[in-house]
């Protein structure tokens, strides 16, 4: 019994790495589900919504066992995602020993996510090819770069300090829109709002929108509308967060 709990424990585990890295629901409960028959359950009934999973599990000899898991934060990490699908995969043909599970858990959990360099590089050319798409100039375009660093570390700070995240994105959109507004000021950029939008870009929170649809769609009712909520307050506190600089300066330069 005690091993087939650390199992069904070590289960969750995976479900829990799938859902924490922005993964839909129906992928979350499908793979608990192939894992648990893969280790010998012959039932599986999993709920999964975006702040919690409850796994029931009867085991070939009639025990039944149930575990759950609270989830307490959200991101998006396509790399996790593809970890995780591929150690499923390898457990369902063969499955593999608890230590061994364990261990290939960790290697996921904490696995390289690449050189440093690509995201605040990424962060650049978004930001500046938005402002330029929008109607911008090769100036606003420059300038919404520049902003873009500021959006970079300050989201890095506030994932040292586990900042929350509804307050870190109203807190970004923030200071963006102030730098923003400086690099008009000192004559940099030309059009405000087209630096502001290129910035806008990167904060919206589009995967877990079309996530929070798909959840829906096939037929994750609740999960699907709190994610949707939960992308609905990101925007919000995005609007909110420039609002208040602009506010506060009058809406000019």
């Amino acid at each position: 019994m005690q091993q087939q709990e650390q199992i069904l424990c070590a289960i969750l585990d995976a479900g829990e790495l799938l859902l924490t890295a922005g993964a839909e629901v129906a992928r979350v409960e499908d793979t608990i589900r192939r894992m648990a028959a893969a280790y010998g359950f012959g039932r599986a009934d999993v709920l999964t919504i975006t702040a919690s999973m409850i796994v029931t599990a009867q085991s070939n000899d009639g025990a039944v066992l149930t575990q759950t898991r609270r989830i307490l934060r959200r991101e998006t990490n396509m790399r996790q995602i593809e970890a995780v699908n591929a150690l499923s995969r390898e457990v369902c043909a063969h499955p593999m020993p608890l230590e061994q599970f364990h261990a290939r858990l960790d290697a996921v959990r904490h696995m390289d996510d690449g050189p440093r360099w690509r995201q605040p590089i990424a962060y650049l050319i978004i930001a500046g090819a938005f402002a330029v798409f929008f109607g911008g100039t090769w100036r606003d375009g420059i300038a919404a770069m520049l902003c873009s660093i500021v959006l970079y570390f300050i989201g890095q700070m506030g994932a040292r300090i586990d900042l929350q995240p509804l307050v870190l994105t109203t807190f970004s959109a923030a200071a963006m829109c102030l730098a923003a507004i400086v690099t008009v000021w000192i004559g940099l950029g030309q059009g405000l709002d087209y630096i502001i939008i290129g910035n806008i870009m990167l904060l919206i929170p589009g995967i877990a929108f079309v996530t929070s649809l798909r959840d829906m769609i096939v037929g994750d009712t609740i999960s699907g509308l709190l994610g949707a909520f939960e992308a609905l307050l990101r925007a919000l506190a995005i609007a909110a967060g420039c609002a208040l600089v602009l506010m506060q300066l009058g809406g000019t330069v």
